[in-house]
């Protein structure tokens, strides 16, 4: 992530233990939801730092209907947020809603809130409406001191949505996860490299690439990151990106032989 400028690390060290506390009040009255849109459009200014009056729209018109919010910047929409009264837990129904709203208008990214918990997702339109999450995060649990914790909220920022801090998050998240771990871990050089340090604990130990691969895929890793669509998925990327590598490779010797 890009370094948080001084003056955002200021405000959000400032004003997230404030929200936190306006957010705990708001939650013990349970109030409904245009008092939590109310809130969650004063922080989009006080801790997201965007200016509420030019660069946040309430009630976003699409096609007959309205999201509760529109971020703005330039006149274009960076991201739509639908809002939930803080006391409703958010549920798959509202995260379709909000996914719709942002297919509808060809708005990638949308947050799902109900002021305490933030949902933060990508929505694809290319050939069919497909979403995926980005990040979540309980803004009551926030340290506002801790790094990690800024860096969460300063992809939401006024400043992030500048440097594209969305779009580097969701690729980070895209490489960095249990599948792409798990099919990479699957892979003829890693199950060599297991069993080049297995001889090293035993030596002259006789086990095959086979037999490690066995043993990882069924008593190592979890049935989710083995068998569901998307870790198949993953295991293609990996097996594809693997193959123009090594095509490259033969391509690369053929032309220098020598090197």
């Amino acid at each position: 992530m890009a370094k948080l400028p001084a003056k955002v690390v200021e405000r959000l060290t400032k004003e997230t233990p404030r929200f936190q506390r306006i957010l705990s009040a708001a939650k013990d009255r349970d109030v409904n939801e245009s008092d939590t849109v109310t809130i969650i459009s004063d922080m989009l200014e006080s801790v997201f730092g965007f200016d509420k009056y030019t660069e946040v729209t309430r009630e976003f018109a699409i096609q007959g209907t309205f999201c509760d919010l529109a971020v703005k910047v330039d006149g274009k929409v960076e991201y739509l947020i639908e809002v939930k009264a803080i006391g409703l837990d958010l549920r798959d129904s509202h995260l379709r809603q909000a996914v719709t709203y942002g297919a509808k208008e060809g708005i990638k990214w949308v947050v799902l809130t109900n002021g305490v918990t933030w949902e933060v997702y990508r929505v694809n339109v290319q050939d069919k409406v497909e979403h995926e999450q980005v990040c979540a995060f309980n803004f009551l649990e926030l340290s506002p001191r801790k790094q990690p914790d800024q860096e969460m909220i300063f992809a939401l920022c006024r400043r992030g949505v500048d440097k594209k801090l969305i779009e580097e998050l969701y690729e980070y998240r895209k490489s960095v996860n249990k599948f792409m771990l798990a099919a990479i871990m699957m892979t003829d050089p890693v199950i060599g490299a297991v069993r080049r340090e297995l001889r090293k604990v035993k030596p002259g130990l006789k086990v095959t690439d086979d037999e490690i691969k066995g043993i990882v895929e069924s008593e190592v890793l979890k049935r989710e990151v083995i068998e569901s669509e998307t870790a198949k998925e993953t295991a293609l990327k990996v097996k594809r990106c693997q193959a123009r590598l090594k095509k490259k490779a033969v391509a690369k010797k053929a032309e220098n032989p020598e090197d």
